[in-house]
């Protein structure tokens, strides 16, 4: 009934940009956090950056002053732009989003599928 899409990912030099989106669809009646976590390979999932209804944000500090992130809310959408981008930003990066919805009207945490960015040196 929610599902997350995500868009943008791709291969990309070392010190470019790109901007990934993900957008909420389904019976959604109210999205408080949404956020990005990225995988890389033989790590755990990781936290990348964080925004709250409100607008608040949080970074790892591995991305900040290179990452941004922000939201539409009537959208449903959180965007991730990322520049400067170093080949140790690669990872499956996946969008997740705190939503109440669905028929029974419960909070829950949604995850997006997971797009690849790929950043060459």
């Amino acid at each position: 009934q929610v599902q997350l899409v995500e868009s943008g990912g791709g291969l990309v030099q070392a010190g470019g940009s790109l901007r990934l989106s993900c957008a909420a669809s389904g019976r959604i009646f109210s999205t408080n956090s949404m956020g990005w976590y990225r995988q890389m390979t033989g790590k755990q999932r990781e936290l990348v950056a964080t925004i709250s209804s409100g607008g608040g944000t949080n970074y790892a500090d591995s991305v900040k002053g290179r990452f941004t992130i922000s939201r539409d809310n009537a959208k449903n959408t959180v965007y991730l732009q990322m520049n400067n981008l170093k080949p140790e930003d690669t990872a499956v990066y996946y969008c997740n989003a705190r939503i109440l919805g669905g028929t029974d009207y419960f909070t829950r945490v949604y995850w997006g599928q997971g797009t690849q960015v790929t950043v060459s040196s």
